[in-house]
């Protein structure tokens, strides 16, 4: 952890990523990364604490590809985030909650990432519901245009009854003038006239 301590002191000393990497310390991907973490963990103000060896060995990892990264600051809200996204919260509400309730002192790029992370190894499911013909159907109304009536010139609200079988996804739809019972009623009726003479 030697190389990280020299790099760390280097950073507040106000030296540059280029004059690390020159002075050999560490390599310019490694000390870019080493000096995102710091900012976040507040290390990079001339004098701050650094943590002993032990804790600097316990933050950074090996990943599989063999280079070594910082483990995420925000590793600790996993859970708390999962529920947020399960929850249907906004990114950048999740990052001010973060910081006014939890002390989080990271960027919001970071919890973006962290959220990118938690969808992709929890893919959304969905079901496939399979039905037999004749089995089940969708209905609903839509909202249709004004229509003005013929014999006394009144404009109209109209709506659009549709209906979409669900076996076959063939769809049925009316221009109604209400949502009542009685339409609902009148435009299964229709449907099953039709779905009779086709089947004949």
């Amino acid at each position: 952890m030697f190389h990280y301590r020299q790099a760390l002191y280097q950073m507040q000393q106000g030296k540059s990523d280029r004059a690390i990497v020159l002075g050999g310390t560490m390599g310019r991907r490694r000390a870019a990364q080493l000096r995102c973490f710091a900012a976040t963990e507040g290390w990079l103000t001339p004098g701050a604490t650094l943590p002993n060896d032990a804790s600097l060995a316990a933050l950074f990892v090996t990943p599989k590809q063999g280079s070594p990264g910082p483990v995420s600051t925000l590793h600790a809200h996993r859970e708390r985030i999962t529920q947020w996204i399960e929850s249907g919260i906004n990114v950048r509400v999740m990052h001010r909650a973060l910081e006014e309730s939890h002390g989080y002192r990271g960027s919001y790029a970071s919890v973006v990432r962290m959220v990118n992370s938690i969808k992709k190894s929890s893919p959304e499911v969905t079901t496939v519901l399979d039905f037999k013909p004749g089995e089940s159907a969708q209905i609903d109304f839509g909202k249709g245009p004004e229509i003005i009536d013929q014999h006394t010139g009144e404009v109209l609200k109209s709506w659009f009854f549709v209906m979409v079988l669900s076996w076959s996804r063939h769809m049925y739809a009316e221009l109604v003038t209400d949502q009542s019972i009685e339409t609902l009623l009148g435009c299964h009726e229709i449907i099953k006239t039709v779905i009779v003479r086709s089947a004949s």
